[in-house]
Order: C-alpha cells, then sequence, then structure tokens
C-alpha cells in the first residue's frame, strides 16, 4: 500500500523493539505506512529502527502503567491526526505451571496479556471507527486455541485474548472495524528459545508474521479474517 505521506495510514504497535514487533514495523514502513512505536524503553526502539522522523514516531508504553496508553494515543493522535491500526503485539510469556502459587507473576501475565490490549482497544477504538476500516490485530498464540503444555498462566491468559479479540469484532463491526486474531505456534524470536521441540530454522519467522498482520489489515471490510491459525509443524486444529 504506496500512499501519500500525510494521507498514509497510522498504525500504533506495542513491543515494537524487538522480534514480532520490529518485524511488523519494517513490513508497514516498506509498504507506505506511518506508524506509532511503543515499548518501555524508547531508547530499544531508536537502536531497532534508527531516529525517529515524519512517519515514524516513539512513545513510552508499559503494559503495568495505564496512564502510558493513554498519553501514547493521545500524542498520535495529536501528531498524526487519526489512527487507522492498532497491532497488540507486546506479550509476557513467563512460566506459570498449574501447580505453582505464584500471585505476582500471574498478576503480570493478566497485565500485558490481557488488560493492556484491552485498554489500548477501548482508547483506539473511536478512532478506528471514525476511520469506517479500523483495523485491529491481536498477536496472540496458538496458546490460545488449544493446550499442549502446563503453563497454565500463558495459556488462560491467550484465551483471554481471544475473547477479547471475538467482542471486538461484535462490538466495532457496524463501525467498519474488523479485529483479527493471528495465533503463531513458535516463532523465531528469543520468547520461544527455550524449546528443543523445534530448530529455530523450522520455526516461523516473524518477517512472515510481519506480512500476515499487513494482510489482515489491508483486507476489506467484505473479507475480514477473524482468526489466523500460523503453524510450523503438523498439527490437528478443530
Amino acid at each position: 500500500m504506496q500512499n501519500n505521506e500525510q494521507n498514509a495510514p497510522v498504525v500504533l504497535i506495542s513491543g515494537a523493539n524487538r522480534g514480532i514487533g520490529a518485524a511488523i514495523v519494517r513490513e508497514l514502513r516498506a509498504h507506505g505506512y506511518r506508524v506509532s512505536l511503543g515499548a518501555r524503553d524508547i531508547k530499544s526502539l531508536e537502536a531497532e529502527h534508527g531516529p525517529a522522523d515524519a512517519t515514524m514516531q516513539f512513545h513510552h508504553f508499559d503494559a503495568y502503567e495505564p496512564e502510558t496508553a493513554s498519553q501514547w494515543v493521545a500524542a498520535t493522535v495529536e501528531s498524526f491526526g487519526r489512527i487507522d491500526g492498532l497491532v497488540n503485539n507486546a506479550g509476557n510469556g513467563e512460566h506459570v505451571l498449574l501447580s505453582d502459587d505464584n500471585e505476582e507473576a500471574l498478576d503480570r501475565l493478566w497485565a500485558v496479556n490481557v488488560k493492556a490490549p484491552l485498554r489500548l482497544t477501548r482508547l483506539c477504538l473511536p478512532h478506528l471507527e471514525a476511520t469506517g476500516r479500523g483495523r485491529i490485530v491481536n498477536v496472540v498464540s496458538l496458546s490460545g486455541k488449544r493446550v499442549r503444555n502446563a503453563f497454565v498462566g500463558y495459556n488462560m491468559t491467550k484465551f483471554a485474548m481471544m475473547g477479547l479479540t471475538h467482542t471486538t469484532r461484535h462490538v466495532a463491526w457496524e463501525k467498519g472495524v474488523r479485529a483479527t486474531a493471528i495465533c503463531p505456534s513458535f516463532v523465531r524470536t528469543e520468547m520461544s528459545s527455550y524449546t528443543s521441540k523445534v530448530q529455530p530454522e523450522e520455526m516461523i519467522q516473524p518477517e512472515t508474521m510481519g506480512e500476515l498482520v499487513r494482510t489482515a489489515i489491508e483486507l476489506p471490510n467484505n473479507a475480514a479474517m477473524a482468526e489466523m491459525l500460523v503453524n510450523c509443524r503438523l498439527e490437528d486444529m478443530l
């Protein structure tokens, strides 16, 4: 999607400083989008993407600090005048087992994986509705569709994120907003480095995730895709 710079769509992307988020930024910028990037450490955004410019902004966003979400959205609208898309990509992959009694870790998982995306959705929705074709892409996980491990904390929050996606679709559909959950299995990022089940070169590549996010954004209103299930190995999906 090549656009005149001043009219190019504006997309917010959380967790944009590395891995999947950084790949999404590169993909969208290569196709003419303007991006507003959120991360806990702005210097990490600069290190990954170079200096901010007229088409790319950096903002402090911390899922544990709710006020940073509203500040980020307000600053984006003030600078760009619009919001066309939201990519909820930031995630917490802490391993909390069913047998673990770790309320602090569970709270962190819920704060990052569920409450922060919900908060950003609420804040962005009026601006997305104003465009008539706003887009929300939630980077979830196949762990939000089925369970193949004992990480109950992560699995619960990813199922909840699926609930957020489908509720958003239901509520905002008539205003032209389309919400899509992209559910990958192992992606070649730091979060998947713990496993030996799949070799890194056989995992989904971050660049592929970037392409899928752009596809979800660019599909027309009458061809919306609610879920994209993305796997790097054969698995029955019901």
